[in-house]
């Protein structure tokens, strides 16, 4: 629950000003003085919405800690756990741009182990249950936060005490219209264990989200090759080459091919692996693993589509489909969920992301038209 209310702030907090900074790169091209003024104008923006979400925060830390189950002390941390995860973004997409996979691997990579250390040492070592595991991401989250800023200031990308307002302008029309966008992502990722807790029960509720987890290992694999992907989609863009434009399209197919081949081949091999990793006890969430990782297949190639709304900035629509697919979400776990049970909420999972996929991919093309159906071959 205490991840659900994060996700649920992410939503709001920083306005997607690390995405933002990344497409800014693009624009200068060269490190300078106005960039370092664009990464400024990202933290005040990311300081005034964090300040907004904590005095929300505060005035319902009551009700929303009654409706999640939590100490209302965790509403409050969740306010700064997801302000310092944006500055870890920051840190982050800078060295993707700037295609230093060696820095950003180290990072991300150190916050993962740390994070997994104090959570041992807290819920193993020190019997803290629950607690622990949520003080641990508290303490890693800002460690890694405080690193970031270092790195920052150490690149020279670091000048907050700056005032541009016409930047402060740019990250805001960037980023709020894809408030409602991520918003309708959280509904779509996140929803489904409450309306299987709330329908199901706790017990059923623990089993789903084991094979939630699982099905997540590729989301790791389909982030990790969107964020090599994106900054050279970004410079086969820039040069505006037809002949370069249909080879991306070549591979992207290629790349939608294989994830939905491997999402298939989850469905024979899915239970078994569940066994194997979770155990005979949790066997109940093989049977839902296929549609889970059919789900996730479609995020890959929904990620692919994504890139070119960032790339054109205009991402006012790409809310429009995270929210129509995300309220579809809605309305079919409510039916499945009745009828089949923890199925019902997998296959509504895996319909709504396919749905969403193909939304973006009709954004994508109006935003920046590609060749899709162009299928003739150029040497």
């Amino acid at each position: 629950m205490f991840q659900v209310l994060i996700g649920a702030l992410g939503a709001f907090v920083g306005l997607s000003v690390g995405a933002a900074a990344g497409r800014k790169f693009y624009d200068c091209g060269v490190e300078s003085d106005e960039f370092r003024y664009f990464i400024a104008a990202c933290l005040q923006v990311l300081l005034g919405s964090s300040t907004i979400a904590l005095i929300l925060a505060l005035l319902f830390r009551e009700e929303a800690g009654t409706w999640l189950g939590l100490n209302t002390q965790w509403v409050l941390w969740a306010v700064f756990v997801s302000a310092a995860s944006v500055i870890v973004q920051i840190r982050l997409v800078q060295w993707q741009v700037r295609k230093e996979a060696r820095r950003y691997g180290a990072l991300q990579v150190s916050q993962s182990v740390l994070n997994m250390l104090l959570a041992l040492l807290l819920v193993v070592g020190l019997q803290s249950g629950a607690d622990g595991r949520m003080f641990a991401q508290v303490l890693t989250v800002g460690a890694i936060a405080f690193i970031s800023l270092v790195f920052l200031q150490r690149d020279h990308l670091l000048g907050f005490f700056v005032w541009k307002p016409e930047y402060v302008r740019e990250v805001w029309a960037f980023g709020a219209p894809l408030i409602p966008h991520i918003a309708g992502a959280f509904v779509l990722t996140s929803i489904d264990r409450l309306v299987v807790k709330q329908e199901l029960g706790l017990a059923d509720a623990g089993i789903y989200m084991v094979a939630v987890q699982l099905a997540s290992v590729l989301s790791l694999i389909f982030d990790a090759v969107n964020r090599a992907y994106t900054p050279l989609l970004y410079e086969i863009l820039k040069k505006d080459l037809l002949a370069q434009k249909l080879k991306l399209v070549r591979y992207s197919y290629l790349w939608f091919g294989l994830l939905l081949l491997g999402a298939m081949l989850t469905f024979i091999v899915g239970p078994f692996f569940v066994r194997l990793v979770a155990g005979e006890q949790y066997e109940k969430a093989g049977e839902i693993i296929g549609w889970l990782a059919m789900g996730q297949a479609f995020m890959g190639m929904y990620l692919v589509m994504t890139g070119y709304i960032f790339y054109s900035k205009r991402t006012g629509l790409l809310s429009l489909t995270t929210i129509t697919s995300g309220l579809i979400n809605v309305a079919l776990l409510v039916v499945l969920v009745r009828l089949l049970g923890l199925k019902g909420a997998a296959i509504a999972f895996s319909i709504s992301m396919g749905i969403r996929f193909l939304l973006t991919w009709w954004v994508a093309q109006r935003r920046h038209p590609m060749p899709w159906f162009n299928f003739k071959v150029q040497n």
